[in-house]
């Protein structure tokens, strides 16, 4: 017995946040469980009014893509291996670790109130990490979360959330939400190159399989 498996390797969803000056990794959420279902939602970007003929074939940038994912938190992996945060807090720094993703730091809140304070004509807004979903070496998105439910089904003796269902709900961010030439805008260039290189894989039809081989003939 050599102790080897010949079962592959399953690899994690989650998300990569990267500094936005840096680039480096601020923070890796790894899913804990891989969601059975992931669901996208594809809106063409028309270049018009509808109606218009002109326009009726034209694109004006890549298409809105929204993706809505469930994921379970749960601690009883870590209760088993004898985890302190499990046990101290159940799943809440899970939790904490996907809600902050929504929140401009402490710091930059109190730097804002304080430069209000001064009467500072404008105060910009903060400006957050970059998200990327990852969902295996064929897709890393740019996304921004649009909203995220949370079901909290069962607590310890100190009220601390032992197990919770998740619904993410993120949008992909494209070359026309992000810089051409920046890092977000970099990775869904390189996301739209592999989407075409995929479709070149399709397999190949005749329009004889449709019945319509003599109005193409």
């Amino acid at each position: 017995m050599t102790g080897l498996s010949r079962s592959p390797r399953i690899l994690k969803g989650g998300l990569v946040l990267l500094d936005r000056e840096t680039e480096a990794v601020a923070r890796t959420i790894v899913l804990q469980y891989n969601p059975e279902m992931l669901t996208r939602s594809i809106t063409p970007r028309g270049a018009g009014e509808d109606g218009d003929p002109l326009q009726a074939q034209r694109l004006s940038g890549p298409p809105v893509e929204t993706i809505t994912l469930e994921a379970i938190l749960d601690a009883t992996d870590g209760l088993d291996e004898a985890d302190k945060t499990a046990a101290e807090i159940g799943v809440s720094a899970d939790l904490a670790a996907l809600e902050t993703v929504l929140y401009p730091t402490s710091a930059e809140l109190a730097a804002q109130d304080a430069l209000a304070s001064r009467g500072s004509i404008e105060i910009l807004p903060a400006v957050t990490p970059l998200v990327l979903f990852v969902w295996g070496p064929k897709r890393i998105l740019p996304v921004r979360i649009t909203d995220l439910s949370v079901t909290e089904e069962a607590f310890d003796h100190n009220l601390n959330p032992l197990r919770a269902r998740l619904s993410i709900g993120m949008r992909v961010l494209t070359v026309n939400d992000l810089p051409y030439a920046s890092l977000g805008g970099g990775f869904s260039l390189v996301q739209h190159q592999l989407k075409e290189q995929m479709a070149g894989r399709a397999r190949a039809g005749g329009v004889g399989a449709l019945g319509a081989q003599e109005i193409f003939s």
